[in-house]
């Protein structure tokens, strides 16, 4: 019997913010509440690990650390996946694996950063970490502005035909035309696609995805959520107009160094998850006043 997927992938999933204290250790009882919060706020799932979760900036200690807690607070409510951003795909490999044993419901893998690996060479480390984890779904990440290349709308099809648990992907790519491709070429698998970029859920819902992978649902999940649950029910025009509420808000993040605007406007917000991880810094000055300033704008204070 072959690989057979238990995951309904859709809606909003959550990059979820990895709170930590001064000490700058995981910090457990914020990220508890983060975690409720998310899933109060009506999120479909929650991603361990994504850019905004800091994944780069933690060790396999403090990850599986982080992930037993997530995994215990959600405790089957939604979906948990577990981020892989390792350039090496030994290493991969051995995160996929503790992510299976740690009860993960799926990984998301983003490609190697700081390369520039062909095609072939990204197939077959793609590949080798979902052999490596036959029973367990697997997502695709695909981060150009981040990693400095994009995965092929031919690599992916590949990729979802010749692998029955790479189910999906998430696409920051922020091109439409790439996304809509995506999506073109895997229609006949099983196989989905959601965006990453906050600012395009109605498009990506618009173009045949199934959702979003958005850091916003850290500080609005209400919102957010709001765009595809209106959306999938008909309301056209009211996803629209909630689409157009939170671009602006999303759009001021882009003037702070990236990823602690999330941060920020979470705790403008009193959400109290803790600074970011140095050499990041929390903002402060003219671009926190703004980020405050659309906040406010948007009924969002």
């Amino acid at each position: 019997m072959g690989f057979v997927c238990n995951l309904n992938l859709h809606g909003i999933v959550v990059p979820i913010i990895t709170p930590v204290n001064e000490q700058e250790k995981v910090e457990e009882s914020k990220l508890r509440n983060q975690v409720n919060y998310v899933i109060d706020g009506g999120v479909n799932g929650i991603l361990a690990f994504g850019s905004n979760g800091e994944f780069y900036m933690l060790d396999p200690e403090e990850m599986e650390e982080a992930f037993r807690i997530i995994v215990d607070e959600v405790n089957g409510r939604v979906p948990v996946f577990f981020g892989i951003g390792s350039i090496r795909t030994s290493r991969c490999i051995e995160l996929a694996k503790v992510a299976e044993q740690l009860g993960a419901d799926g990984i998301s893998v983003i490609q190697p950063m700081f390369l520039r690996p062909t095609e072939e060479e990204l197939y077959n480390h793609f590949k080798s970490i979902a052999d490596s984890v036959p029973n367990l779904s697997m997502l695709l990440y695909n981060n150009p502005g981040r990693v400095g290349y994009t995965l092929s709308s031919n690599l992916v099809g590949r990729l979802a035909k010749d692998c029955e648990n790479i189910v999906g992907m998430k696409d920051s790519s922020g091109d439409i035309t790439q996304l809509s491709e995506f999506i073109r070429v895997t229609k006949d698998e099983q196989f989905s696609v959601m965006g990453g970029k906050d600012t395009l859920i109605y498009p990506t819902l618009a173009m045949g995805g199934c959702g979003a992978v958005c850091t916003t649902a850290n500080i609005f999940p209400e919102l957010v959520v709001s765009i595809y649950d209106k959306y999938v029910n008909g309301n056209l025009q009211g996803a629209l107009e909630d689409q157009y509420k939170l671009n602006p808000v999303r759009l001021s993040m882009d003037q702070a160094s990236f990823p602690v605007a999330t941060k920020d406007m979470a705790n403008l917000r009193n959400l109290d998850v803790g600074l970011p991880i140095k050499p990041n810094l929390a903002t402060s000055g003219d671009v926190l006043e703004k980020m405050r300033l659309e906040m406010d704008k948007a009924g969002l204070l």
